[in-house]
């Protein structure tokens, strides 16, 4: 008797099994549109070192190709230029609004034949609305409207944060001054 329920149960299991796994496999696959948690739109203003606007530049060349110096960026597309930046962020495209924290980090000119970069900084907020870092990394293609990169993380009210920023040159003069508008969609917020 023992046997035979036994068997009995062993059966309904491997019944119950080959169901799961049959109507599993015949579920139609099913994209997830996923919806932002947070949404949040800022510019940042690079002022780029010349040689003689020290007093309110906010970025500078610290690393230029062999045939290059610091104060000028380099032919060809700026190749094999690193310029590291604390530029101000703001939340309309004024350079001369208040600004509600600092874009930090580098950006560096990684092709000959194309005009392009690639960005990692921070986003580092102290205001009364936002308090902690967001984190961005990514290649920056500068000849397209609009770009994204990465959101890799944060800190304060943005902790562990993940999402996509599109990039997208709001105006610039010539090689010393150009503003970013970044819209920033987070998918993952704690």
């Amino acid at each position: 008797m023992a046997e035979l329920v036994h068997i009995n149960l062993s059966l309904t299991v491997i019944f119950f099994l080959l169901f799961s796994f049959t109507a599993a496999r015949n579920r139609p696959t099913q994209r997830h549109h996923h919806q932002p948690c947070r949404k949040l739109v800022f510019y940042f203003h690079d002022i780029l070192y010349n040689g003689q606007n020290s007093n309110n530049a906010t970025a500078a060349i610290v690393g230029a190709p062999a045939w290059g110096n610091t104060t000028i960026l380099a032919g060809q597309n700026h190749f094999g230029n690193m310029v590291v930046f604390d530029d101000p962020i703001t939340l309309d495209n004024n350079l001369h609004s208040p600004p509600v924290g600092r874009a930090q980090g580098f950006y560096l000119y990684d092709k000959k034949d194309v005009f392009t970069a690639w960005l990692g900084f921070s986003f580092v907020f102290n205001s009364t609305d936002h308090k902690g870092t967001i984190n961005f990394a990514g290649a920056d293609p500068l000849m397209n409207k609009t770009r994204d990169i990465s959101v890799i993380g944060g800190t304060g009210d943005f902790f562990m944060t993940r999402g996509v920023a599109t990039l997208s040159t709001d105006a610039f003069e010539g090689e010393v001054y150009f503003r970013l508008r970044v819209d920033i969609n987070l998918f993952e917020c704690w």
